[in-house]
């Protein structure tokens, strides 16, 4: 996942496959807590016919299962070496094979390493298994009105009781993430309007990161590529996502020949866990034995 970029994301936690594997969630009764931020949303020059339709979709509702999920998302708790077994290594060799053309795209353009890339797939999404089953529009618009204390009271109350953490640090959790949240919000808006995506059709993980690469909406916008030629941005799409990635990571410093100390510093900006980017670099050097 991406989280931070991209929140990056392992989806190896029983938590976090748990998230990615349940079906369809019932709803909250917290739809409401949205009509603010739909007022929020046309100021900030978003089409009020257009804001006005997706909130009021019969699929669009106050996301608090998979929000309380993101609260108590703990990366040090992850087993990023699970990746590394033989089984996940010899796919991911097969996944070099077929994607070949676009890793080599990949490498020639941006001089990015295809097994770097294909281990943070690996690690992400699992080649794609496992992009998650959570609505963005919903997960996003719940952090993002977490800044109003009625939602965060109501969130708060959802929270497991024998897994919460003090109340303070939620409420410090809560203030950055609603700020964070309303910002990716208004770029997953961006994003679906530019390339006549339906938003409300997204899934996702738990914490709003769309795709095989994991990326958040904001840097879709930013380093996101179009690696089949369609002229669209799709990361669900392979190619897309395999660009995508090199793209992201040449903007942090990637290039050929990189030192195994410089690496570390151009993976971590894809996820600031030293856990997943020792995985990564872990599974990148058993790719190539």
């Amino acid at each position: 996942m991406n989280f931070w970029k991209p929140w990056s994301f392992g989806a190896v936690l029983i938590l976090v496959l748990w998230a990615y594997q349940t079906p369809a969630v019932a709803k909250d009764d917290g739809k409401a807590y949205f009509n603010t931020l739909q007022q929020r949303l046309v100021a900030d020059g978003f089409d009020s016919k257009r804001i006005k339709t997706i909130y009021q979709s019969d699929d669009v509702y106050f996301e608090s299962k998979g929000v309380s999920l993101y609260f108590l998302h703990n990366e040090a708790t992850l087993d990023y070496n699970k990746m590394t077994k033989r089984s996940w290594i010899r796919e991911g060799r097969a996944y070099m094979q077929e994607q070949a053309g676009a890793l080599q795209k990949a490498e020639k353009e941006l001089g990015v390493d295809p097994k770097v890339i294909t281990a943070i797939i690996l690690v992400e999404t699992k080649f794609g298994r496992y992009v998650g089953t959570r609505s963005i529009i919903n997960t996003l618009s719940t952090m993002a009105v977490l800044t109003d204390s009625e939602p965060r009271e109501y969130l708060w109350k959802k929270l497991p009781k024998d897994r919460r953490f003090e109340r303070k640090l939620y409420d410090q959790k809560a203030d950055r993430k609603a700020d964070w949240a309303y910002k990716e919000l208004k770029a997953f808006l961006r994003y679906t309007a530019q390339h006549d995506i339906d938003t409300v059709s997204i899934k996702g993980s738990y914490a709003g990161a769309v795709g095989i690469a994991q990326f958040m909406p904001s840097n879709i916008l930013a380093y996101g590529q179009d690696g089949d030629g369609d002229g669209r941005i799709d990361l669900f799409n392979d190619a897309d996502a395999i660009i995508s990635i090199a793209n992201y990571l040449k903007h942090y410093g990637w290039k050929p020949g990189l030192k195994r100390d410089q690496a570390y510093k151009v993976v971590y900006h894809y996820n600031h866990s030293k856990y997943y980017v020792n995985a990564i670099l872990k599974i990148a050097d058993l790719l190539e034995g």
